[in-house]
């Protein structure tokens, strides 16, 4: 059985990944394949804080958009900004069906 949340954890985080990827992208670079990892070291961090630490969609929205200016370098801007929240919204969206798997 644990065996199985385990492969379901790994499933729910390659959603993760897809999301960031698709919705959030602040960087530009979906669909160009050599990037497809480029967010994957953010993945584990915004999994704990949708699941285990039960974070608002405002916190892991002020995560992403400090990701996008303290560690990539950006420019604050309105966009980052609303594509962070819809982005963080997406991912809490998601935590119910996380949950049943």
């Amino acid at each position: 059985m644990a065996q199985g949340r385990k492969y379901q954890s790994r499933e729910n985080r390659a959603r993760v990944r897809d999301l960031l990827m698709r919705e959030w992208d602040p960087i530009g670079v979906f669909g160009v394949r050599e990037a497809a990892d480029e967010y994957d070291s953010y993945v584990g961090e915004v999994y704990v804080m949708l699941m285990d630490q039960r974070s608002s969609t405002e916190a892991i929205a002020t995560y992403l958009f400090d990701i996008a200016i303290n560690r990539m370098g950006l420019t604050a801007h309105a966009e980052l900004t609303e594509r962070s929240a819809r982005t963080a919204a997406a991912l809490v969206a998601l935590r119910p069906e996380f949950e049943t798997h």
